[in-house]
């Protein structure tokens, strides 16, 4: 009764298509709504200028499978059971056929789509409530329990073969992926690109079903890693911006996981380009800006469908990623930390009759509230199992972003090679944070050095504040907030005594 009285007031259809967008590996920093105004990106940035545009979203876990398995569940890491990234054959990377997705929540009556990566086990076939599925992630096929059945083993993903008939040779595997954007003689033209492929499928998904209500998650492959693609030139490197934090190296009191990476990193770069290693970063994330444009051309035509078909008024449209990069800032490259660079990500979630005029909203953002969000957007109650909460509230002006934030490093083994000895056994360290409602983050781990940042004044996170005798209360405070979190969500990882 609450949620039919609800869009009764705001006079929203009752049954509102809900589009899911999730980018992957794409900072916050890449659009003009947190501050980039270079960056060929016209159509997130429309979209942005007619949603409500959080200012501090964060992912649960800042690697993919686990970040995936909170946007589909509404779940953390620990509790989905995805902590790790997918690994054919192994526990605790892998999505249960027991854990619920929103697929498998959703009214009856809506039609459900995952179109591209899912990251979360077997990714070629159909599963967890979806009713159309579109595969691109041959990486992953190998060695999974559906395999078992004699029917799959000879299956290829839906992207693969398109790739076939359209004379490509797609058997490279380039940085554990199936060409989003190369193939064995280099990088795809734009048209052939994962991006442009997933977004022509969602396309003809959107004006196909005009007539009934719909869910659809579109899990876009760019600008993730190979740091290469059809418009590498669009950026000469000497154009990209710096920024405050390139190169940069870690100070002596922050985690031995930092300052190992930053010095592997470095010593990469120092490598590749003796001369010059800031060319070298410069360099990739030239290449990297170009596939977020990729990414972008290929949103605008999803987005252009919805309007041309005359659905975009009843259309919930919810961009994000699943982490961000470090590109270079602070020495480091790739993902697998808490800093803002590579934890917080855009978040922008367009509802017409709520945010036709944009609108900002200072405070946090965890992505454990999107599922309980879309499900009342679409008049489910969010079911009490759910983690998060709906932020409905707080899109429609009622309410603002007043809680903690919660993250995890599971630690354990990486799917691939992260860097030297100290690297790789460093990795394996669990870690909690949490980020207050005044802006204040603590990350603590059992097996390295802490951390505490105030984000207000130190938002690049340069003073380690945890040893600091003044904040002793402050932490003890903020650990203990994790400790309560931990308890309510059954997370039985050790903490240090602070």
């Amino acid at each position: 009764m609450t949620i039919q009285l609800l869009n009764e007031n705001m006079h929203s259809p009752r049954q509102p298509n809900i589009l899911f967008i999730c980018s992957d590996q794409q900072r916050a920093d890449t659009i003009a709504a947190y501050g980039n105004d270079w960056v060929q990106a016209p159509n997130l940035n429309a979209l942005a200028e007619r949603s409500a545009v959080f200012e501090n979203a964060y992912v649960t876990q800042a690697v993919c499978s686990p970040a995936r398995g909170t946007m589909l569940t509404g779940l953390y890491p620990h509790s989905a059971g995805v902590v790790r990234n997918s690994q054919p054959g192994r526990l605790f990377s892998n999505l249960s056929e027991d854990v619920k997705t929103i697929a498998e929540m959703a009214p009856d009556d809506y039609l459900t789509a995952k179109f591209g990566k899912w990251h979360l086990g077997q990714d070629l076939v159909k599963q967890h409530g979806f009713d159309e599925w579109v595969s691109t992630e041959d990486a992953h096929d190998d060695g999974f329990p559906n395999y078992e059945r004699r029917e799959h083993r000879s299956l290829k993903s839906d992207y693969f073969q398109y790739l076939v008939e359209h004379g490509y040779e797609p058997e490279g595997d380039h940085d554990g992926h199936l060409s989003h954007t190369q193939n064995q003689r280099g990088f795809l033209p734009e048209e052939h690109t994962m991006a442009a492929f997933l977004a022509r499928r969602t396309e003809e998904f959107i004006r196909r079903n005009a007539d009934r209500p719909w869910l659809m998650y579109l899990t876009m492959f760019e600008p993730h890693p190979p740091y290469n693609g059809p418009l590498n030139d669009l950026y000469p490197p000497d154009s990209v911006p710096d920024g405050p934090l390139l190169m940069t190296e870690p100070a002596a009191n922050t985690p031995l996981f930092t300052r190992a990476r930053s010095r592997f990193h470095s010593a990469q770069a120092s490598e590749a380009n003796p001369d010059d290693p800031r060319a070298y970063w410069r360099e990739l994330r030239a290449k990297y800006f170009g596939n977020m444009t990729v990414l972008d051309n290929a949103v605008g035509k999803v987005l252009a469908a919805l309007e041309e078909s005359g659905q975009a008024d009843r259309t919930v449209v919810v961009f994000t990623s699943d982490h961000g990069d470090s590109l270079g800032d602070r020495g480091m490259l790739g993902k697998r930390s808490f800093y803002e660079e590579v934890s917080r990500v855009p978040m922008l979630v367009s509802v017409p009759w709520l945010t036709s005029g944009g609108r900002r909203l200072a405070g946090s953002f965890g992505h454990v509230d999107l599922v309980p969000t879309m499900l009342e957007l679409m008049a489910v109650e969010p079911p009490e199992h759910l983690q998060g909460q709906s932020r409905v509230d707080v899109l429609s002006g009622d309410a603002g972003l007043e809680d903690d934030v919660f993250m995890q490093w599971h630690g354990g083994r990486a799917t691939i090679s992260l860097g030297d000895a100290v690297v790789e056994r460093m990795s394996t360290v669990g870690w909690r944070s949490v980020v207050t409602p005044d802006r204040w983050k603590l990350n603590l781990s059992n097996g390295d050095q802490c951390e505490l940042y105030d984000l207000d004044s130190d938002p690049l996170e340069l003073e380690n504040l945890f040893d600091a005798p003044e904040h002793r209360d402050r932490v003890r405070d903020m650990s203990a907030r994790i400790r309560q979190w931990q308890a309510e969500t059954g997370d039985d990882m050790e903490l240090p005594a602070v």
